[in-house]
């Protein structure tokens, strides 16, 4: 007999959903690879034969977490409906406080899209879709823009206001939940039809030798189109014409490899700094064009979302510390020219850097819109309105 049983204590009325959050904040926090069965169950203090019971596997539960996640959209979306009653300006203010309290909302399949099947994709844009569209349906009443504008913008309205899930603001809720309304409003005002061509910066070569750049390359193409965890060694090596023992003579192990690549994004972001700062007027110029950089960069190679992407992955290891440190310090950057700017703090600065960055990042993790030839001009146009730079 079990202790509940034995003492008279009452099992949670929803043990499903107890599981089902539980490996939403592990896979959210650890990365979907790198998450057990054994470790859900460990989470949510049952037995792994009772989460079997309700789950046939990790990517069931998975499933279910992220039409979870579409759930609470709607409900959060219901809740800010009736809230604002009519208001566009009260909606994206309560949204933004909704999104706030429940981090978790949409955002987890932005983060594990990769591991479910086709059908099952297919299945949560339907939902989220069906969100968004009530979202458009308030928000443009009152504005001539095309369909495809308003499917534009929505979708990028929901990074902007899932974004404090993917950084630890220093503000409290009362102080960035303004602050992203803020930057929400000036996203819903823009005309993505106006926006202007990327301004593409030099090319600049970076040193490699070239088996290990054929090498890196094809492992960041695979990491991109399949997850970290499931590619293999052997799977890499082939890629490039040689066997997965031969790997091991250019890098250690995959996750050696994961930081390389995360070292040469990071070199091309740096050099995407310099080229900015020596060719801008100003610092609204200035940072225009660090956002021009990052554009093309996350668009024209896998590198720099792949490493931001997998980043769980190196949870420990040495090398990670040193491209958390590098990321930092170049969202430092754009944060110091905001403050400049706008003549606000750093933490203020940071929210609306952050939703900035999870408009593109979000895109290209979901393939949303890439194959457009305009998709890098749009992202970044985006992007500067949400910075108030247009």
């Amino acid at each position: 007999m079990t202790a509940s049983k034995r003492s008279g204590t009452p099992r949670p009325a929803n043990r499903k959903r107890q599981l089902i959050d539980h490996s939403a904040q592990l896979f959210l926090r650890h990365g979907y690879p790198q998450v057990s069965m054994a470790d859900i169950a460990r989470a949510a203090g049952v037995t792994a034969p009772s989460l079997y019971r309700h789950f046939a596997d990790k990517q069931s539960l998975l499933y279910a977490a992220v039409l979870t996640g579409v759930d609470d959209l709607q409900d959060c979306t219901d809740a800010s409906l009736t809230a604002a009653d009519g208001d566009p300006h009260a909606f994206l203010a309560a949204m933004c406080g909704s999104m706030a309290r429940r981090q978790n909302a949409s955002t987890l399949w932005r983060w594990t899209g990769t591991y479910l099947t086709p059908e099952q994709n297919r299945e949560v844009v339907h939902g989220t879709r069906r969100v968004l569209s009530q979202w458009a349906e308030l928000l443009f009443v009152d504005r001539s823009l095309a369909d495809w504008e308003q499917r534009q913008l929505v979708w990028t309205l929901l990074s902007v206001v899932g974004s404090l899930s993917v950084h630890r603001a220093r503000l409290s809720s009362a102080r960035s939940v303004p602050e992203l309304t803020a930057a929400s409003e000036r996203l819903v005002a823009l005309t993505p039809s106006s926006a202007p061509p990327l301004r593409v910066p030099p090319h600049v070569g970076l040193p490699d030798d070239d088996r290990r750049t054929e090498i890196l390359d094809a492992a960041a193409r695979l990491f991109a189109e399949r997850g970290y965890g499931p590619v293999t060694m052997v799977e890499i090596g082939a890629a490039v014409g040689i066997t997965g023992p031969s790997v091991y003579k250019h890098f250690a192990s995959k996750a050696a490899l994961l930081i390389e690549i995360g070292r040469r994004s990071g070199a091309r972001l740096e050099v995407g700094v310099v080229t900015a700062y020596a060719a801008g007027s100003g610092d609204a110029d200035v940072l225009a064009l660090l956002v021009d950089s990052y554009v093309s960069t996350i668009t024209s190679i896998p590198d720099l979302s792949v490493s931001f992407n997998n980043a769980s992955a190196l949870a420990g290891d040495p090398g990670a510390r040193e491209l958390v440190d590098v990321q930092r310090r170049y969202v430092s950057r754009w944060t110091t020219l905001m403050t400049a700017l706008y003549e606000i703090d750093d933490a203020q600065a940071a929210i609306a850097v952050h939703a900035a960055l999870s408009i593109v990042n979000d895109a290209v993790r979901v393939r949303r819109g890439t194959e457009r030839s305009d998709f890098p001009a749009q992202m970044a146009y985006l992007m500067r309105g949400v910075l108030g730079l247009t």
